[in-house]
């Protein structure tokens, strides 16, 4: 066996330990090294655990209390080490607070001048190591707020408040919000939203020509061999909505791994090979998720998209044409970046993306997001995946000839 193979299979049997943990076993490394906050719903079995030193991000979370299955990737190899890393510090978590765009002109992960490598990518300290402040704590509810500054590609300086508030939703929250006419009793679930705000508290308008920023939650999810990203789409013409999917981003996704179907895109999150998907907003509906076969896990994520707005930040690592014409929703599968190199996992996410915010001074924007896991048997899941993705389980699985 190769010496790179050697180290892809160490570093998966360790992930794969880590992804049996408990929502207990998780905390309880966690706490070790961060302050946790922990928010449950009154039947005490939705159990969602937030760091306020990681920027207000939830960590994992647990629909069957605290022996349930933990569902945020956790980065335990980073956290032990206590070290501090200068392109950016990877410590999981299954909803995380993020600014875009990455790329292009506009960048606030590249300083002025430099080239659009890995090498000179650094994540802004703001939305990596800094913590936001805790404003206010319930059972159900936590309130975070942060007054901060950044400064893009192009030398515009962003003076902003930010405030991110979660609560963890009950099951029937959960099924008005999904617009779901019931819920069976076995299933499992654990849900929140997070109302994201962001408020121009400087003295200049942001305008597209010196730049503009968008919010961007992205949630780490521990992957499996049979974990399927479905996403459904607006279906039309190609001249007018442009391309189904964005498939670019590392190199175009082998159609072993990426099948575009009717009405929905099947993309695999098994943590094997790194790539990545995003959809515009003349494609994208205001709904994704997963569905794990192997544990009968189905993710969804769902987030308030305004109609008709199209202009979104563009996160390409190029000087772009097109600084607004970006996506609203990506998904991302972790995996070795180059053959025989450790993988940043691996793990799998689900993201989405604020409208471009050109904000006059004292505006507010704001971004909400719904994450919500299910779990039980197929019979059970399956008239919730028909209402809210419009196919079946078994199309699900046969997509990647899965059992």
């Amino acid at each position: 066996m190769e010496k790179g193979q050697d180290l892809t299979d160490s570093v998966s049997n360790i992930q794969k330990k880590a992804s049996t943990k408990t929502y207990a076993d998780d905390v309880s490394f966690m706490s070790d090294y961060i302050d946790l906050i922990e928010l449950t719903d009154a039947s005490n079995q939705s159990k969602v655990a937030i760091s306020g030193a990681l920027q207000g991000r939830v960590m994992t979370s647990s629909a069957n209390g605290k022996q349930g299955r933990s569902y945020g990737w956790i980065n335990r190899e980073l956290f032990a080490s206590r070290e501090t890393l200068d392109h950016i510090n990877v410590f999981g978590g299954e909803e995380r607070f993020w600014l875009g765009p990455e790329g292009g002109q506009f960048s606030i992960f590249f300083k002025k001048g430099a080239e659009f490598t890995l090498q000179d990518w650094y994540a802004p300290k703001l939305i990596d190591l800094e913590p936001f402040e805790v404003k206010s704590v319930s059972s159900e509810k936590a309130v975070f707020t942060k007054e901060a500054s950044l400064v893009n590609y192009s030398g515009f300086k962003f003076e902003m408040s930010i405030e991110r508030e979660i609560s963890v939703l009950s099951k029937e929250t959960l099924q008005k919000e999904l617009g779901l006419s019931s819920l069976s009793e076995e299933v499992k679930t654990v849900a929140y939203q997070t109302t994201n705000s962001m408020t121009n508290r400087g003295e200049t308008d942001w305008k597209k020509e010196t730049g503009l920023l968008s919010m961007w939650m992205l949630g780490m999810f521990n992957h499996s061999p049979h974990t399927t990203v479905l996403i459904p789409y607006i279906q039309g013409d190609a001249s007018e909505l442009g391309e189904v999917v964005n498939d670019n981003y590392f190199g175009k996704v082998p159609t072993d791994r990426l099948v575009v179907k009717e009405g929905v895109i099947y993309f695999k999150g098994d943590g094997q090979y790194r790539s990545k998907i995003g959809l515009s907003p003349m494609r994208a509906k205001s709904i994704a998720g997963s569905y794990d076969s192997e544990n009968n896990v189905l993710t969804i994520v769902k987030y308030n998209k305004p109609e008709g707005v199209t202009d979104y930040v563009n996160s390409m690592w190029e000087m772009q044409e097109k600084p607004f014409e970006g996506d609203v929703i990506n998904a991302y599968n972790d995996g070795a970046p180059e053959p025989g190199e450790k993988p940043l996992g691996p793990f799998y996410e689900l993201e989405t993306s604020s409208p471009a915010l050109n904000l006059k001074v004292g505006e507010k924007g704001t971004h909400v997001q719904l994450t919500c896991h299910l779990e039980g048997d197929a019979a059970s899941l399956n008239p919730i995946v028909e209402a809210l993705f419009g196919v079946t389980i078994e199309d699900i699985k046969r997509a990647f000839n899965r059992r």
